[in-house]
């Protein structure tokens, strides 16, 4: 499976931006999904699973409440609509994927897809 982010970008303190992520390779509905981030000097961290079905979610709590993660699994994509960004949510973005909906959850995944920029002005 091989995983695509985009989305990212400028923008100001209290905008919204949403990252998408596409699969190719092979159907990505049997796999559960996640997103995580990379802020400058800082290590990767968790932000958001969800099952492969997407009737599972489970966000970090610096996240939650804010940003909404969905899947179209007819269209093989994920998605993350991020609101009311703030300066600390400046980070490179990273999707990916893996069969076990736990490993999401752990961080131990198969599949990543590249990073895209996120970038939050205060």
């Amino acid at each position: 499976v091989q995983l695509q982010a985009s989305g990212g970008g400028l923008v100001q303190a209290g905008d919204s931006l949403r990252l998408s992520c596409a699969a190719s390779g092979r159907p990505f509905s049997t796999y559960a999904a996640g997103w995580f981030r990379q802020a400058p000097g800082k290590e990767r961290e968790f932000v958001v699973a969800i099952s492969a079905g997407g009737g599972t979610t489970y966000y970090a709590d610096s996240v939650k409440g804010r940003f909404t993660v969905s899947r179209d699994n007819a269209k093989n994509m994920v998605y993350l609509q991020m609101n009311s960004l703030k300066p600390e949510d400046t980070a490179v973005y990273y999707c990916a994927g893996d069969s076990s909906y736990y490993s999401v959850l752990r961080g131990i995944v198969y599949y990543w897809g590249q990073g895209t920029l996120v970038t939050v002005s205060s």
